[in-house]
């Protein structure tokens, strides 16, 4: 089928995908934008597989004070070259992050970050809610592991949905992904840290599990 130039033109700007990926994704949808959305994010996710390994050493401080000045984050974010650094919508994307964590205050960057104690004792807690069901053993423990994975969409960055995509159909996780295809270069937050006016301790995390 014929794919106009429009419907290229506003998937890249909806995904940050180069044209001829959308052209693509749109093909293999058949036209079906949404669809194709879809295709490309997986794409990204099977592009920052790849990547996820190469070391990124260059950078930049994403900071964001919100309104009144009450609330303000700093957020490191990693790529592999400063070029990279440099480009305009990658300063956008740490800005970004920094905005998405004041408004939704995470406790870690990513769900391997929870420390083992914390799991089990969020565990117990749904297992003691979810026990009066009358259900089987089999069948709690599935209950339990899909709460778990509310717990880690509210306390973990890349599993929150992003503040800014208003069909929340995008996790933190798949915009940093959809980066890391565009720029072909791995990409992620290394740490983090919030502040608020009044709290006796700052909020932080880190790519090796840290968070107090």
């Amino acid at each position: 089928m014929s794919i106009s130039a429009e419907s290229v033109k506003k998937l890249r700007e909806l995904s940050g995908a180069p044209l001829m990926e959308c052209k693509k994704a749109l093909e293999e949808a058949n036209g079906d934008p949404d669809e194709a959305f879809r295709v490309l994010r997986k794409r990204g996710q099977a592009a920052a597989a790849k990547k996820a390994g190469r070391p990124a050493s260059e950078g930049l401080i994403g900071a964001y004070v919100h309104t009144g000045s009450r609330i303000a984050v700093i957020v490191e974010v990693n790529c592999e070259s400063d070029f990279v650094a440099r480009n305009k919508e990658f300063r956008e994307l740490a800005h970004d992050l920094a905005m998405h964590i004041c408004a939704t205050d995470p406790k870690f960057i990513r769900k391997e970050d929870v420390t083992p104690e914390l799991l089990e004792r969020e565990r117990a807690i749904l297992l003691e809610q979810a026990a009066g069901s009358g259900k089987s053993t089999e069948v709690l423990a599935k209950i339990v592991e899909g709460r778990l994975g509310k717990f880690y969409e509210e306390n973990c960055l890349y599993d929150q949905h992003f503040i800014k995509d208003a069909a929340a159909t995008q996790t933190v996780g798949e915009l940093i992904n959809s980066k890391i295809a565009k720029f072909g270069e791995n990409i992620t937050v290394r740490r983090f840290a919030r502040f608020k006016v009044g709290e006796a301790s700052m909020q932080t995390g880190s790519e090796n599990g840290g968070s107090s």
